[in-house]
């Protein structure tokens, strides 16, 4: 994408080492999500109507700890973002990123409104206020419940995206992403410290740490390795297993079953290490081509999962093996998530990005010039 506005260039620094496109995210995409997907369906209770652990006894010790593919959708991000946005103009980032989540996030706001409407034996819409209110992705901030108890990740992902414009604003370089990450991080732990609700909201200490460790991982893979970068990952990473007993006791436990918090802790690790290996190129070998368009799906499938896929499991638990029935529905999302993302997301981004990049070329062209650029 070119830079359309009447300034200098910006002088960045030249990497030591090519960037190209790095199919092994969007394995782990695709990793991250069907784990998302399984705790969902064979870790949480109210949909079968009973504990999931009786349901499903061997499978459950695992499944239950599937929500950590969130921390991973999280590490990506930053990495993703913090190399997406080397060299765009603010308005370049603004585009993409509005185009890339708005089109399939409408069209699965409204699917799912459609599905717990008509059959409202899991969960129902309040009423439509609440959906247009979702439409807008903003609804964490305004106090109104999500559509789909999935969306909570969306509006952390768009506070990352609003602190990191700054960034973009002033042009991505090495040293504004590390003081970036610095600064974010400090705010974080000072949030412990303090009771300041609109800190809180905007440090996000149990997130921030995977989208910090992200950017620092990138800036290994496009530079090199140093100690200031390892000792962000490292800070990041005891913060994030620090917080693993919060994100336990809120994912995991119920009246009947208490989960441990160590295996979460090695899962997150499991984690970090995977996104160091990608950072030191030691995964760059995976050049599996089909894998670009599975990590496609997994945003429609995220969408789409959580809320229709629990009301079919509330209206069909009774007639089908509850195997059976998992594997069915994560056949039929899958199918679900390929049309939606070919016959809706693309085409609509498509021309949302177009009709954006004409309003962004408007505001360039009737807007002074800065001096002295």
């Amino acid at each position: 994408m070119q830079l359309s506005e009447q300034v200098a260039p910006i002088t960045l620094p030249t990497p030591s080492r090519p960037v190209r496109r790095l199919y092994v995210l969007d394995g782990l995409r695709v990793v991250a999500a069907l784990s998302v997907v399984l705790f969902h369906y064979t870790a949480t209770n109210e949909a079968w109507g009973k504990n999931t652990k009786a349901v499903f006894p061997h499978f459950h010790s695992f499944s239950q700890y599937g929500w950590i593919g969130v921390e991973l959708f999280f590490l990506i991000s930053g990495f993703v973002i913090c190399m997406s946005t080397w060299g765009r103009s603010l308005g370049d980032f603004a585009v993409s990123r509005i185009s890339r989540l708005y089109p399939g996030y409408w069209i699965a706001v409204l699917a799912t409104a459609a599905v717990i409407t008509l059959w409202p034996t899991y969960r129902s819409v309040q009423n439509w206020t609440q959906v247009m209110t979702n439409l807008t992705m903003l609804q964490h901030g305004m106090g109104v419940r999500d559509i789909d108890g999935a969306y909570w990740t969306l509006f952390a992902e768009l506070k990352f995206y609003v602190l990191f414009a700054i960034v973009v604003a002033r042009g991505v370089t090495y040293r504004g992403s590390v003081l970036f990450c610095a600064v974010w991080t400090l705010a974080g732990i000072v949030d412990y410290t303090v009771d300041i609700p609109v800190l809180d909201m905007w440090t996000m200490p149990l997130y921030s740490p995977y989208f910090v460790a992200g950017i620092a991982f990138y800036l290994m893979y496009r530079f090199k390795p140093t100690a200031v970068l390892w000792a962000i990952v490292g800070l990041s990473f005891f913060l994030g297993e620090q917080n693993m007993a919060k994100r336990v006791k809120f994912n995991g436990p119920s009246e009947h079953h208490v989960a441990s918090v160590w295996p979460a802790q090695v899962l997150l690790a499991l984690c970090f290490l995977l996104m160091a290996l990608v950072a030191l190129r030691k995964l760059d070998r995976v050049q599996w081509g089909w894998l670009t368009t599975a990590g496609a799906l997994t945003y429609p499938m995220y969408l789409l999962h959580e809320n229709i896929g629990l009301t079919c499991v509330a209206l069909l638990r009774d007639r089908y093996p509850a195997h059976v029935l998992v594997a069915v529905l994560i056949v039929v999302l899958a199918v679900l998530s390929y049309l939606m993302y070919r016959f809706g997301e693309r085409p609509l981004g498509k021309w949302l990005r177009g009709a954006l990049r004409k309003g962004m070329d408007e505001i360039r062209e009737n807007s002074p010039a800065v001096r002295g650029r």
